[in-house]
């Protein structure tokens, strides 16, 4: 696509930015990013709405073109929804059918029956995520926390000793690992390969989700001691049905995306021939799209038949699943909007020239983003989506593992001290009934050391790729 006609640019864009475009430009971000952390905050306007005013109020402060303006956002809006749309629709209507036909219910249920006493927040904390691969992060809530709050009442266990290692879960589930919207966005701004950055986002997420959710737990049961309660424990998505689908066919269709993705990174690693039949199979069914397809086909048998769904039943709650995730995507689709205005403005450039005279590392760098852009905003996707375009430009020439570590460390940045502009802040302060600062000795805490952890790995990693 063709460059805005900014002013400040030199008639040939192959030239390098002034110092006095560069001045400009950083005022047009900061003043760009300001517009929409005010609409968020101040106005409580609609992200969409903010991040489409937003990018307009970029191009405005660029001194670039209305008309050019609008082409860039529009075009970035388009190849994002493109990009990752349907992978975010096929996550939704396999966390629907997962929740629906008491497959989450079963997973829990299961591990449970299993675990007591010092085990438990361990329990809590790989149902978390298991069932936090396919679902998003407030539906996981929604599903987790009766589950949390019966465990703690009918065991007489410390509500934090258990909810902290669940949300942990879910969190870096959502913050770190594909298919959730922010990260897709972001491998796909950077260029990195989907499945190398899940494989090495699981190794990342393992260690964090330990440290921030079982350990950190110990803590803050210390920190907040209160009761379940009591008006707070809803019915579960399966109690009204007769039969529910068993635990091993139900954990087996939930990892299958994860499986067939992560034998493509191998297949490509190990064999590395595009021409290779082996490594043609499984490009195509490790696809992203093809994963997610099969794992939803597969679930419409293993989980919907096997609770005894009608076709009337299972054609009605994939239609379901799809009305929530309207706003995600209009939301994930203006981000990239807002991402291919700055690119298309300089602003990549403008950081490629800055970065040559920093003393900061790439992956650093990128965590730093995300975090300003996250404690301004209070969204982890927002962040994401805008960090990522900022440094989409320094991804150029990176390897494989290189990019992928770059979205991870994104991933690590906008999940850094969720507070009172985040809805995940508020969504858990009502469910686990604490005040205000009884949630930012729990939950933010529990956010910023999923962040921070999460970015001293990704910093461990990159010396060894």
């Amino acid at each position: 696509m063709t460059s805005l006609s900014v002013e400040i640019l030199a008639a040939d864009a192959a030239e390098p930015i002034t110092s006095a475009g560069n001045a400009q430009l950083g005022i047009a971000v900061l003043a760009g990013i300001a517009v929409i952390v005010l609409l968020i905050t101040k106005f409580k306007l609609h992200a969409f709405l903010a991040l489409t005013i937003g990018s307009l109020a970029l191009g405005a402060f660029a001194g670039a073109p209305l008309a050019d303006t609008i082409k860039s956002f529009t075009a970035g809006l388009g190849s994002t929804v493109a990009g990752v749309g349907v992978l975010i629709a096929l996550g939704a209507i396999l966390g629907k059918l997962l929740a629906d036909s008491g497959g989450a219910d079963q997973i829990v249920d299961t591990i449970l029956a299993r675990a007591s006493g010092r085990a438990m927040p361990w329990a809590m904390v790989l149902i978390a995520s298991v069932i936090g691969l396919p679902l998003f992060f407030e539906v996981g809530i929604v599903l987790l926390i009766p589950v949390v709050l019966l465990v703690a009442k009918r065991g007489n266990y410390s509500l934090m000793r258990i909810g902290v290692p669940a949300l942990a879960g879910l969190s870096v589930m959502h913050g770190l690992i594909p298919p959730h919207p922010g990260p897709l966005v972001a491998i796909d701004a950077v260029g990195a390969n989907l499945g190398v950055t899940l494989a090495l986002g699981l190794v990342v997420a393992i260690p964090t989700v330990i440290i921030a959710g079982p350990l950190f737990s110990r803590y803050a049961a210390r920190w907040v001691d209160i009761p379940a309660p009591e008006n707070m424990i809803p019915t579960r998505p399966s109690e009204d049905l007769e039969k529910r689908p068993g635990f091993g066919v139900t954990v087996a269709t939930v990892l299958l995306p994860v499986v067939l993705m992560l034998v493509k990174a191998l297949v490509d690693i190990v064999v590395d021939d595009p021409e290779n039949g082996v490594q043609k199979v499984t490009d195509v069914i490790g696809s992203p799209l093809i994963a997610l397809l099969a794992a939803v086909i597969v679930a419409l048998f293993t989980l919907g038949r096997a609770a005894g769904f009608t076709k009337e039943r299972l054609s009605s709650t994939v239609e379901k699943s799809l009305a929530p995730i309207a706003g995600v995507l209009l939301i994930v689709g203006a981000g990239g909007g807002f991402k291919q205005t700055l690119i298309d403005i300089g602003v990549g450039q403008m950081i490629l020239d800055f970065s040559k005279s920093w003393a900061i590392p790439t992956l650093l760098l990128a965590w730093l983003i995300a975090v300003a852009i996250r404690l301004a905003t209070g969204s982890a996707t927002v962040a994401t989506i805008s960090a990522a375009g900022l440094v989409a430009p320094l991804a150029e020439g990176m390897s494989t593992g290189e990019t992928a570590l770059l979205v991870l460390a994104i991933g690590a940045g906008s999940l850094f001290f969720s507070h009172v502009n985040d809805a995940g802040f508020w969504l858990v302060k009502e469910y686990f009934g604490m005040n205000v600062g009884q949630t930012i000795k729990t939950w933010s805490v529990m956010e910023t050391i999923i962040s921070v952890v999460g970015i001293v790995f990704v910093l461990l990693l990159s010396l060894v790729l």
